[in-house]
């Protein structure tokens, strides 16, 4: 595979593009109707309610959520689950459709879009930061966690993909939370300061934070933040890495497209990368224990790596999942491939 530039892994990372062209007409009308109406990219289980919601994290950001609650749900309060993920991406896509999934079997769940994106606050728009969209899943916690229908103490999270790394940041420093599971995990410092498989030099290192400088003189000089490189191309070259042409395959179709998303339309703040090249996020996972952890992760995705180093480096009680012949974005949306019944048993069995 062709090895990817530390700026190509801050920018281009969540590539989401058409892969094939006989589908072009169809996508493109698909796509413009989301402008008439607010549109998921799943179908809401008729077991269950969803209603938007906002709170505020301690920086004082205001986030949107969607809660979904089971209709069925009864007269006691019920164990409760907030869910973000993947990197880039936004409530109505695969955090969503999580949160829908888990709600059918019983617990109240919160998809929430992350400080700077989608639908909830922050300028300036398309940045992330290793503190903040960690913070965001503690203030999940805290809307959580002061509703009248949820039991505090069974509270769980769920991290997909890059969020998968911040869940486990959060859980780490957060004891409120009682179990965590993350699918597809990236760790997103890891990622962008060292590149895939840590293939990264001191010497392309330095020059990437030279690059970042450079670019931080000339956003001084103009008083705005220039954006990175546009994330979503309408075409593939076709010579692109397998796992490009797999986010491509979720993000700029129909199967996962979504006009909010950054992954899907828009591309990440120019230095978004610059928080992340010294934060190491997962530098005190063994204390997520004695609360049990679960990673769940495909076969044959890329990021496979990401949970196997966590999991060796995570103290018991914890779990290792690796789902047979499945990529990496197999785990966002593919119902038949995620093991949600898995995750049912897991958050049943800690959270009580």
């Amino acid at each position: 595979m062709k090895r990817l530039s530390i700026l190509a892994v801050a920018t281009l990372m969540f590539l989401g593009q058409s892969c094939t062209q006989n589908t072009n007409n169809q996508n493109s009308e698909k796509m413009n109707d989301t402008a008439k109406t607010e549109h998921y990219t799943f179908e809401l289980s008729d077991k269950v309610t969803r209603q938007k919601v906002t709170f505020k994290n301690r920086y004082g950001i205001t986030l949107s959520g969607d809660l979904y609650i089971p209709k069925n749900q009864g007269s006691e309060p019920l164990a409760a689950l907030a869910i973000s993920g993947p990197f880039g991406a936004v409530k109505e896509q695969s955090s969503g459709l999580y949160a829908n999934q888990m709600a059918e079997r019983g617990f109240i769940t919160l998809a929430f879009d992350p400080s700077y994106t989608g639908e909830s606050g922050g300028e300036p728009r398309a940045v992330a930061s290793p503190d903040i969209n960690t913070e965001d899943f503690s203030a999940a916690v805290d809307y959580l966690g002061i509703q009248k229908n949820v039991d505090r103490k069974k509270i769980g999270i769920i991290g997909i993909c890059g969020f998968g790394g911040f869940a486990l940041n959060a859980t780490a420093i957060d004891k409120r939370v009682k179990a965590v599971a993350v699918t597809s995990m990236y760790d997103m410092t890891r990622v962008m300061s060292k590149d895939y498989n840590d293939a990264v030099t001191l010497e392309q290192r330095t020059q990437t934070l030279e690059q970042l400088g450079e670019q931080r003189w000339k956003d001084a000089e103009a008083g705005t933040f220039a954006s990175g490189a546009i994330l979503n191309p309408e075409k593939l070259k076709g010579d692109e890495p397998q796992f490009v042409k797999e986010y491509h395959d979720y993000y700029r179709t129909p199967r996962g497209y979504h006009e909010r998303s950054l992954n899907s339309t828009g591309a990440w703040n120019a230095t978004n990368a610059l928080s992340f090249m010294n934060m190491p996020i997962l530098t005190y996972i063994k204390e997520i224990s004695p609360r049990p952890l679960l990673i769940i992760a495909g076969e044959k995705a890329h990021s496979r790596y990401f949970s196997e180093d966590a999991f060796k480096a995570a103290a018991e009680p914890k779990e290792l999942m690796i789902i047979p012949n499945a990529v990496h974005v197999d785990l966002y949306d593919k119902i038949d491939v995620i093991p949600f019944a898995k995750l049912e048993t897991f958050f049943k069995d800690t959270l009580k």
